[in-house]
């Protein structure tokens, strides 16, 4: 007999269930019913889609007697945020190594991690790479020495028991729609970073909304990268749940043309995405994950890659806060 998700222990992280909004101004542009999930509104640590995952992570890390959590991600990092906001909530410690050089002022996640206490130790972005997992295992090797017990969480809690928190998403879903007595979404769509939410929300459609696709859109790598990454994920996520379901690199439908200029750099169409949304719904987008993700639904609905009439659900991430340190140029050209 298959596995729930309720059947993996669990921390209680989340203001949830989330709403969902209809957009109508957006939708009555677009021709499309677009309807977004409001994950930025999960509440803890400043909300955002990380929650979900790290109710997961975080059960695993306090099992294994955690005392240190280590994780990474880029400058502006929600997971990471989210990371030292858990340890403090659970009494632990909490190292991010982060990709960029040291800034002169705190902004945005940043100026969050540094009020969570957090140990932060900034690498040089070009040498990153090479440098993270090495980075994290010294980290975990002092925590050791000092006897204390490290757990190091993945890049974006990207791991096959971090993408139940969106197994459990597409369940919540389900629920919402059948209650409003809505028909299931044809598309769902959504930021692929690190690939765990996508893995996870793949796996839930799989399960429960079987005739709804799930689009990715990359803000940082290839779609090739991401395909082969996520379908891995989710093969191993479905296993967990005991699922006969195994998912190659071919079915991930991951959209890579809107990344812009790099990972946690703006993008034109992206800041023009959230100028849209702020002034037709009232809703904030982030430059680094939801702007660019709102890009790509407005331009597939343009170039009729998502059919007048269809429904979509977009799956709002969250990641305010790194609004701010992109003021200038999310108002460039925009001051009267």
């Amino acid at each position: 007999m298959a596995l729930s998700h309720e059947d993996f222990a669990r921390v209680e992280l989340g203001f949830l269930p989330t709403p969902i909004d209809e957009l109508p101004r957006l939708s009555a542009a677009l021709g499309v019913d677009v309807r977004m999930k409001r994950d930025d509104y999960t509440g803890f640590g400043g909300g955002g889609n990380k929650v979900r995952k790290l109710e997961y992570l975080l059960a695993e890390a306090r099992a294994a007697g955690a005392e240190v959590l280590i994780t990474t991600g880029g400058h502006q990092s929600n997971h990471a945020r989210m990371v030292a906001a858990a340890a403090r909530r659970f009494g632990l410690e909490a190292v991010l190594v982060l990709r960029g050089n040291a800034p002169q002022q705190r902004e945005g996640n940043l100026l969050l991690d540094e009020l969570f206490g957090a140990t932060i130790e900034y690498l040089d972005p070009q040498a990153y790479f090479e440098q993270v997992e090495p980075c994290m295992q010294a980290h975990a090797e002092r925590a050791r020495e000092q006897g204390k017990v490290p757990f190091i969480i993945p890049l974006g809690g990207a791991t096959p028991l971090g993408a139940l928190g969106y197994v459990r998403a597409v369940a919540e879903l389900a629920e919402q729609y059948a209650r409003m007595q809505w028909s299931p979404p044809d598309i769902v769509l959504a930021p692929a970073g690190s690939g765990g939410t996508l893995a996870g929300l793949i796996v839930g459609a799989r399960l429960y909304w079987p005739q709804t696709k799930v689009i990715g859109v990359s803000v940082s790598r290839d779609a090739a990268w991401f395909q082969s990454r996520i379908a891995a994920m989710a093969s191993d996520c479905a296993e967990l749940l005991e699922q006969p379901l195994r998912f190659a690199a071919e079915e991930i439908q991951v959209e890579d043309g809107y990344v812009g200029p790099g990972y946690g750099l703006p993008s034109d169409d992206g800041v023009e995405a959230i100028h849209r949304l702020a002034k037709d719904e009232g809703i904030l987008l982030d430059p680094v994950y939801t702007g660019k993700a709102m890009s790509a639904l407005i331009d597939l609905c343009a170039k009729g890659r998502i059919a007048q009439g269809q429904q979509v659900l977009f799956v709002h991430c969250g990641g305010s806060p790194a609004l701010y340190p992109f003021s200038e140029r999310l108002l460039e050209g925009r001051r009267q």
